[in-house]
């Protein structure tokens, strides 16, 4: 079989029809219908698995199963992963259940470099808007490219291309694995840096503009951000012997044309991340107290302090392996998603893009702290 298209879900009866409904397309326009469509469930409350057995998917065959371990989008990954490799599919492609943009011919692009033999691993290249993806921009996306050099834009965007040798990978590593955050929301940034470090072929999907359900960064991403980046910071440790020779950034990439579309607006609370960022910080020993100040002055945090901000914590989690650490850095991500906020209001989508591109310099020139840092602790 050539391609199996995953979705992983909860509670998502009212979007998922359309997306497995546009997979199907896909799966018939650009592969003569050589493959399937697969819903792993969290154990949905909505019908969402009945919504999805009843969608209309050309005579494609799918099939639905609520998956068994921690309850988590990671979960529900690897039993698809699991189920792909059963069925000998030579690709996996996963979709996020609430897309409401999926076009058929995502499938292709997100396919294609692996069926073609170009690529293990493909990731979103998205049009977002510039308030959207505030975990991407200010933390996943620049340290990824500045520490394994590679310059993946999405690399937490839900929608991938996976070839077999890497799903054999991901299969092959310890099932302690799957006790972590990994199971939940550190899928994606695992199946990201691990691609980039064990695979090397890794290409991006113009897939065009992200429509999807909106989250507020200061409302609803707290236990995003807490899995995302604690499994970030797991694996520094595990890549440590790579990242730190690494001081070129290499662009990735990009399969087939970006259309140009609208990306829709969205807005966020910046009062209320600045409150939040106040009303939550405490005093961390490790934290410069310049950086602390900044924060219970201003309710926001600049660049620089950002970036020392996240290099201390990175140090201070390989010392501890204590999810405290990561609980300290929110007040300072709500601070920085403010500044940053504010700093892109007045700007088009394209030039707050442009922006984002600019930050990857103050994490390359720090970066050589963090490596001192890491050395120190060596020594101890």
């Amino acid at each position: 079989m050539k391609v199996v298209v995953g979705i992983p879900s909860y509670n998502n009866a009212e979007t998922i029809s359309h997306v497995a409904r546009t997979a199907a397309q896909g799966i018939v326009d650009f592969f003569d219908g050589d493959g399937m469509i697969v819903n792993s469930d969290g154990g949905s409350a909505d019908g969402t698995r009945e919504r999805f057995m009843e969608t209309d998917t050309f005579g494609l065959p799918k099939e639905s199963f609520v998956y068994e371990g921690i309850p988590g989008k990671g979960s529900a990954m690897r039993a698809i992963m699991e189920f792909a490799l059963k069925q000998d599919a030579e690709a996996v492609v996963f979709l996020d259940a609430d897309l409401r943009s999926v076009k058929p011919w995502w499938i292709e692009r997100l396919a294609g470099p692996v069926l073609k033999g170009e690529a293990d691993y493909v990731t979103p290249f998205y049009l977002r808007h510039r308030f959207d993806g505030t975990i991407t921009n200010n933390v996943c996306f620049p340290m990824t490219a500045v520490l394994y050099g590679k310059k993946v834009r999405q690399p937490i965007g839900g929608d991938f291309g996976v070839g077999r040798k890497l799903l054999e990978i991901y299969l092959g590593k310890p099932k302690e694995i799957w006790n972590t955050d990994v199971a939940r929301f550190g899928i994606d940034i695992w199946m990201t840096t691990t691609a980039i470090n064990e695979s090397g072929r890794v290409v991006q999907a113009a897939l065009g503009t992200k429509v999807h359900d909106v989250k507020d960064p200061g409302k609803h991403l707290k236990g995003m951000f807490l899995q995302v980046v604690g499994t970030l910071f797991e694996l520094v440790i595990t890549y440590e012997n790579v990242w730190k020779e690494i001081w070129k950034i290499e662009d990735v990439p990009i399969y087939g044309e970006t259309p140009q579309e609208e990306v829709p607006s969205m807005s966020i609370d910046i009062g209320n991340l600045k409150k939040l960022a106040r009303e939550t910080l405490e005093e961390v020993e490790y934290i410069d107290r310049g950086i602390l100040s900044e924060v219970k002055e201003s309710g926001t945090l600049s660049l620089s302090s950002w970036v020392d901000t996240l290099y201390r914590s990175a140090v201070q989690y390989r010392k501890t392996r204590d999810k405290k650490v990561v609980e300290n850095l929110l007040p300072f991500y709500f601070a920085r998603t403010a500044r940053f906020a504010e700093e892109v209001k007045s700007l088009s989508d394209e030039e707050a893009e442009r922006y984002v591109y600019e930050q990857l310099d103050v994490f390359l020139e720090k970066k050589h702290s963090l490596r001192e840092e890491w050395k120190v602790e060596d020594k101890r």
